[in-house]
């Protein structure tokens, strides 16, 4: 008699023809990669405007830099609302393979984002940061 399954894992179950992806403490540790990518943007976008603010840096996503360079609030809420859609797309599809290789790539884009926004700021020291 196979074991019972409780709801979380019936959810997860594919057709016999398809690849199954993820155990629940798989997808357990993929929602928190998930919620890791949204920090990271976070993150990305406070420090691309205080690059910005200081006059270190312009932004290189030509479709963010007139927002970025002159309405910082509402280029937050886009930046954080366009990879928060990403993020739930891929989520919803989490049980595809090529949804969870594009969550990793994701996540390690941002991180080295977040490494290059660190590697310039011990390069140019704290004092960027006293406005």
């Amino acid at each position: 008699m196979p074991p019972q399954l409780d709801m979380s894992d019936r959810e997860l179950q594919l057709d016999s023809n398809r690849f199954a992806v993820g155990t629940a403490e798989q997808i357990r540790w993929l929602n928190g990669i998930v919620g890791s990518i949204i920090v990271l943007n976070l993150l990305d976008a406070v420090f691309t405007l205080a690059w910005i603010r200081n006059g270190l840096a312009v932004e290189g996503n030509a479709l963010m830099r007139d927002l970025a360079h002159g309405q910082a609030v509402l280029f937050v809420v886009a930046k954080i609302a366009l990879v928060s859609l990403g993020c739930f797309v891929l989520w919803r599809r989490r049980t595809h393979p090529l949804a969870v290789v594009a969550i990793f790539v994701a996540f390690a884009v941002y991180y080295l984002v977040l490494l290059i926004h660190l590697q310039f700021w011990s390069y140019r020291g704290l004092a960027f940061w006293i406005w």
